[in-house]
């Protein structure tokens, strides 16, 4: 790969890895609630996951979704419905090390949610259609995995460590309820962007 092309591509990698979305909310609020030693798994299923699936859509997927309307849109729905319900969870969650608080993402969880995520998606099939040369799709579509592998963990352990520096401050209940609220939001918020562009 040109080395041009490869700046283009670790640009693209750590803008869509850092920027907030369904993935970095998710993760801060569970290194909030949970801890960062308890969102590790969350993390690495990011790390791993959507490389994985990066790698699958460039060498399989990336036209039959390209060239289908049909898929694309059961895709949107599908995805955002799920985000949905995620950022209803995360926004009515409770306080710290509550019984009845919901677990963290396990690494299996983190890993398959990447195929129902809008955003995931659209970086997928766009990185296919950008960066995966069809004289060498597996070579290059091995480059685009690394580079998303390095953006994802770099960018999914800052933000739950951002949301493990806040546990103190987050000690007090109505700041929790806040904070989980405030991801919640963002997530939602996340969900209609994608579908407004996608419409």
């Amino acid at each position: 790969m040109p080395a041009d092309l490869l700046a283009s591509l670790l640009l693209l990698a750590f803008a869509g890895s850092w920027t907030p979305g369904p993935n970095t909310a998710m993760v801060a609020a569970s290194g909030a609630n949970f801890g960062l030693r308890r969102t590790v798994p969350h993390v690495l299923g990011i790390a791993v996951g959507f490389p994985v699936m990066a790698l699958v859509v460039g060498l399989a997927l990336g036209e039959v979704f390209a060239a289908s309307e049909t898929l694309r849109t059961a895709l949107r729905w599908g995805g955002a419905a799920v985000l949905l319900w995620l950022a209803w969870q995360i926004g009515r969650a409770g306080g710290l090390g509550r019984r009845d608080a919901p677990r963290p993402f396990g690494f299996l969880e983190a890993a398959a949610f990447q195929w129902v995520n809008p955003k995931a998606w659209v970086l997928a099939v766009a990185v296919s259609t950008q960066f995966i040369h069809p004289d060498r799709p597996l070579l290059t579509a091995a480059i685009v995995a690394a580079a998303f592998a390095a953006a994802g963990l770099s960018s999914s352990f800052a933000w739950a460590g951002l949301g493990q520096a806040l546990r103190v401050w987050l000690s007090v209940p109505a700041r929790l309820r806040a904070f989980n609220a405030t991801m919640g939001a963002l997530i939602a918020l996340s969900v209609i962007a994608l579908l407004w562009q996608g419409a």
